[in-house]
């Protein structure tokens, strides 16, 4: 996994969590009201078609359409839904107090007598309200009080025929939990009035109203598939924490460890945990690389001291030895006091081109990769033509059409200058350059008639101040700056072992 996927989901689940618990409590206490209301269609239901069995002969009511099927079949009728929801229904206000003055049909109040039984058994059963209206919304039983709740809308719905569910608000609540102001339900009732019907006509209503189950009662109820849901949580953010820890947390631990130890000088990066995020794996490698090439330049840098303190040496002495020779004896000879100064002088003049090629070299090391494109044939064939003598041919060739290459002019006039001046100090008389290019470089050889490299000395060619040349003024830094100009302009130089007075250039073409 990706160190972004894992950051990424943890993140998220941990910025949803709130929204999670949030919505399951909505959801879930929207679960209870529609139970509650399910709970009272049920009991309507059942005492509708109670009454409708007891009812006696009635004056015609209100005319009803049928619930039943288009194929005659009473199951095709669906069942009513109010669609319920705390977020969208509207909360009416308490149901307001009964109008005086109505009258009860005498066919309800014949019912009420037989049903009232049942309704008070149901009631004890379900603690629910039951009021049985007759067919103009008069309270014929389940209430003390006389009156009639026509003008209520769930009342008019079912006098047509249609069942209606309202949410009205609990004028008798109280609180009983500490934090049950958190629960939209708990200071509402569900009200449901079905209308009760003989043949197809309407006679009657019966109101139905409860409290829905309290949120927390409900919680409390359900506590073990609550504690389950929790627990899962909890037990995912557990798994995320162990991934983060072993992909991303003790991998960079152990690297942090490891490259303290590297800058010691007592440790290495180790190999990378299969465990660690893609990202973390990289870092190792980059890590790894960067020690390889910390630890190269500061091997480098203390072999280039040490040679450096070997080539100063040399002349420092020399100078210094001239120098007391002169102070012990100033009755010396005319002649060997020119000998002594022309020695301390040819010293002299070494430590300055030394100190000349030394800071040629550090321009080198720090030349980064230029944009530069130069016309490599029309460089090479000045430089050879500058260098050609009677005595010194230079033979220039082009095995394909040479373009543009990513190479500044100087660098490649600078790094043929000095591959055709070890060329002349090896003693070799004609030189022989060749051009070509392949899909993805430019290759350059140099080849020349001389004694060539001996093989011992192949490997430290181009390690600086490593010359076979030393009585004749060479420095050996000559091909250590030419490599360097060379790998700045992501190239090599080398030279070859099948033929070891040849030297190779290869330097990648632009894309």
């Amino acid at each position: 996994m990706r160190l972004r996927t894992i950051l990424f989901a943890t993140l998220f689940l941990v910025a949803a969590l709130p929204g999670f618990g949030a919505v399951f409590l909505r959801v879930y206490e929207n679960t209870l009201v529609r139970q509650t209301e399910a709970e009272l269609v049920a009991q309507g239901a059942a005492l509708s078609a109670t009454a409708t069995a007891l009812w006696p002969a009635a004056p015609p009511g209100r005319s009803v359409r049928s619930d039943v099927g288009a194929d005659g079949d009473p199951y095709g009728a669906q069942m009513p839904s109010s669609g319920i929801d705390l977020s969208t229904t509207p909360i009416r206000a308490e149901r307001p107090p009964v109008a005086t003055d109505a009258r009860r049909s005498p066919d309800a109040v014949a019912a009420a007598v037989r049903l009232s039984p049942i309704m008070d058994a149901t009631r004890s059963t379900t603690l629910a309200s039951i009021i049985l209206l007759d067919r103009n919304g008069s309270i014929v039983a389940g209430d003390a009080t006389t009156g009639s709740y026509a003008a209520l809308p769930e009342v008019a719905a079912a006098l047509t025929g249609r069942a209606s569910t309202v949410l009205r608000r609990n004028g008798a609540y109280r609180a009983t939990y500490r934090f049950e102001w958190l629960s939209r339900a708990a200071a509402i009732r569900v009200h449901y009035a079905c209308p009760i019907i003989v043949g197809d006509r309407v006679v009657g209503v019966l109101l139905l109203s409860r409290s829905a189950r309290a949120l927390f009662r409900g919680l409390y109820e359900d506590r073990g598939k609550i504690a389950l849901g929790i627990a899962a949580i909890f037990g995912l953010l557990v798994v995320l924490s162990g991934v983060i820890s072993r992909g991303v947390t003790r991998p960079i631990e152990q690297l942090g460890a490891a490259t303290r130890a590297v800058a010691s000088g007592r440790g290495h990066v180790p190999d990378p945990p299969p465990t660690a995020a893609i990202e973390i794996q990289g870092l190792y490698a980059d890590f790894a690389v960067m020690a390889a090439a910390i630890e190269r330049r500061s091997r480098y840098l203390r072999d280039f001291a040490h040679a450096v303190s070997h080539e100063f040496k040399t002349p420092l002495a020399g100078i210094r030895g001239a120098v007391e020779l002169l102070q012990d004896h100033p009755d010396m000879a005319a002649e060997d006091r020119r000998r002594f100064l022309a020695n301390a002088d040819a010293d002299a003049r070494r430590l300055a081109l030394l100190v000349t090629r030394l800071l040629d070299l550090a321009r080198a090391d720090m030349v980064e990769p230029g944009e530069d494109m130069t016309d490599a044939a029309q460089v090479i064939v000045r430089v050879a033509d500058s260098w050609r003598t009677a005595d010194f041919m230079i033979d220039v060739a082009c095995l394909t059409e040479i373009p543009c290459v990513n190479l500044p002019a100087a660098t490649l006039e600078a790094v043929l200058a000095t591959l055709l001046e070890n060329s002349r100090q090896s003693g070799a008389q004609s030189v022989a350059i060749t051009m070509s290019v392949t899909a993805d470089h430019f290759e350059l050889l140099l080849a020349d008639d001389g004694a060539g490299v001996p093989r011992a000395d192949r490997e430290r060619l181009f390690e600086p101040f490593f010359t076979t040349k030393r009585d004749q003024g060479g420095t050996g830094l000559g091909l250590a700056i030419s490599r360097s100009l060379i790998e700045a302009q992501r190239g090599s130089i080398a030279i070859l072992d099948s033929d070891m007075t040849t030297f190779a250039i290869h330097v990648p073409r632009p894309y």
